[in-house]
């Protein structure tokens, strides 16, 4: 009913999750991404004039993020919320309380497997490629973001096929054909190797070596 859009960690927003809502279906939305590079991109962009799209330059953090959504006049009921910030998406998702989104979409890391609830620790400078130079860890478990909409009052509803998003809808809006899943129904692994060795070489790791190296780095492991 209110098709507005929020949508952060867009990059230069040539690959949303908005993208085609905003230009087939007339949404309105606000994206933000933490380049200035990026955000003048899209303001250069003919989509930008075009259509009723306002792009925002910050690093967002969980202490930030309803103050910028506040500042760009969105609060209350939206159309849909999508996530990716490669790092403190658990955290930041968890601080948001000023918008009250139908539908949420939210990148997470499925090298932490089905059946951990485990997310980054929070830190208000996260960078994924400086964090650890294979940039495969970053974000939160499928379980973990699960559980948090539990909390929040979403429902899991399934993932995408190459095993990037998760989607969840606000509980009291679910319909038919739409159903609850389990994380085991839902979970679907990554179809993607993108580890990177110490000099940035693609190292096209099978997905045991992937989960060897974040064995090694530490993380929060959260209660159901």
């Amino acid at each position: 009913e209110n098709d507005v859009f929020v949508e952060f960690g867009a990059s230069n927003y040539l690959e949303s999750n908005t993208r085609f809502l905003l230009i087939n279906n007339n949404w309105s939305g606000l994206v933000m991404d933490g380049s200035t590079e990026n955000v003048a991109f899209i303001k250069s962009d003919p989509i930008y004039w075009r259509y009723n799209l306002k792009a925002e330059a910050a690093f967002i953090t969980k202490d930030n993020i309803n103050d910028l959504l506040r500042k760009n006049g969105i609060t209350g009921d939206i159309g849909l919320l999508s996530i990716d910030i490669d790092g403190n998406d658990y955290w930041v998702w968890k601080a948001i309380d000023v918008i009250s989104p139908r539908i949420v979409v939210l990148e997470y890391n499925s090298r932490f497997g089905a059946e951990k609830a485990v997310t980054i620790p929070y830190d208000d400078h996260f960078v994924r490629h400086q964090a650890h130079h294979s940039c495969i860890y970053y974000g939160a478990s499928l379980k973990a973001l699960v559980n948090l909409g539990k909390q929040k009052g979403y429902t899991f509803v399934g993932c995408n096929a190459n095993g990037v998003n998760a989607f969840f809808v606000r509980s009291d809006l679910l319909r038919e054909p739409l159903q609850a899943l389990t994380v085991e129904q839902g979970y679907v692994a990554g179809k993607f190797r993108e580890a990177r060795g110490a000099e940035g070489e693609l190292l096209f790791l099978s997905e045991e070596e992937e989960r060897k190296i974040l064995d090694s780095l530490p993380v929060v492991e959260l209660a159901d």
